[in-house]
């Protein structure tokens, strides 16, 4: 699990014990085994908090999941407030990015504007 999620030992440790992971199958030497689907549920807790979803919003949405097709609606919702909060915050990054691009802007020009004056005073010697 830990080389197709790129997840250590301990965080998925960690998500089991918060409650992401559903308990997993072991082998005779208790060792666990995860299948494909388990693989791919890890890989989207992890772009959940990628996204900024807290540990705890994700565990809410584990736990319905847990309880299967009949949660698709609670789930859905939840999802959707996620994803209007990433896009709130991916505007908020932008007016950031633009101010600094902006700040950036006008540096150079200060720096372009002082060299060209050191240029047009070296000449004057």
């Amino acid at each position: 699990m830990s080389a197709a999620t790129g997840v250590t030992a301990y965080t998925l440790r960690y998500y089991e014990r918060a409650e992401l992971i559903q308990s997993v199958a072991r082998n005779s030497g208790r060792q666990r085994r995860y299948s494909a689907a388990d693989v791919e549920w890890v890989k989207f807790l992890l772009r959940l908090r990628e996204t900024g979803m807290p540990i705890a919003q994700m565990r809410e949405y584990a736990v319905l999941r847990a309880q299967g097709p009949i949660t698709t609606e609670p789930r859905l919702r939840l999802l959707q407030a996620h994803q209007a909060n990433l896009h709130e915050k991916i505007a908020r990054l932008h007016a950031h990015e633009l101010a600094l691009a902006n700040k950036l802007t006008a540096y150079q020009a200060e720096l372009d504007a002082q060299q060209a004056h050191a240029q047009n005073g070296a000449g004057d010697d």
